[in-house]
């Protein structure tokens, strides 16, 4: 990724903070493995400051959308309480198989990380897991999809995936927990769409949305999001691009 590539996918820029597009299929940070990853070009975003920005939460692999970072250790601890005390609000948007039996409500399912035969592991549904909880309404549906949005309340690893499943709807191209006979090969369909932190006392929470990707834009129109939607919110995010232009 070149420097114009990565400053191109800032959202949001103010003092403290940055807010990323984060692209599918890109690693936030470096596995054991090493390769890609989104860190790399951190230091494209210094914007004059000693040292790049870092982050200041996680998002999986496979999932696009509002990433934030923090642009010093001041900015980071500031952000990352917020993260903690759960005042951060977090809207994603998913695209599934089927449809949820009811049309809104919250999954209360605790969750806990398994070891695999393979030498893998997964998150599994397990009474002695870890609390977690996401609200979700149904936004739209199509022949055998359905357009959801989820606010984790609680940040488990691949929280929403598993709820979703749970509820008999995997997310679209997510082989790990559900979708392996009928999405082999698509990307996962799971977007961080907004992020809203209430980051100055003074001020109203500074909330930044991010317009969904290319690979999920045919199965959102079949569930009846519109060209005029997907338009108005490339709009939004030029608008906070030129807020980001500001120091």
């Amino acid at each position: 990724m070149t420097p114009q590539e990565i400053e191109a996918r800032l959202l949001y820029r103010d003092g403290l903070m940055l807010v990323l597009d984060k692209p599918a299929g890109l690693p936030v940070h470096a596995g054991p493995g090493g390769g890609d990853n989104l860190e790399r070009y951190f230091q494209f975003l210094r914007f004059g400051l000693p040292r790049p920005p870092a982050l200041a939460h996680r998002l999986d692999r496979d999932t696009s959308g509002c990433l934030v970072l923090g642009r010093h250790p001041k900015a980071l601890r500031k952000l990352g309480k917020l993260f903690q005390e759960g005042r951060v609000e977090k809207i994603y948007w998913a695209v599934v198989r089927g449809r949820p039996a009811e049309a809104a409500g919250r999954i209360e399912r605790p969750l806990k990380k398994l070891s695999t035969k393979t030498g893998g592991w997964r998150m599994v549904i397990a009474d002695d897991g870890q609390h977690a909880v996401t609200d979700y309404r149904l936004l739209g549906s199509g022949d055998d999809v359905s357009w959801i949005e989820c606010r984790p309340r609680t940040g488990r690893t691949h929280q929403i995936r598993v709820h979703l499943a749970s509820l008999g709807c995997p997310i679209l191209g997510d082989t790990q927990y559900g979708d392996a006979d009928r999405a082999r090969g698509a990307k996962l369909h799971l977007h961080s769409r907004s992020v809203s932190l209430p980051l100055y006392p003074s001020r109203a929470a500074i909330t930044v949305t991010a317009g969904p990707p290319a690979h999920m834009q045919a199965a959102l129109a079949a569930c009846g999001y519109s060209r005029l939607q997907h338009e108005a919110d490339q709009q939004a995010d030029r608008a906070d691009g030129g807020d980001a232009a500001r120091p």
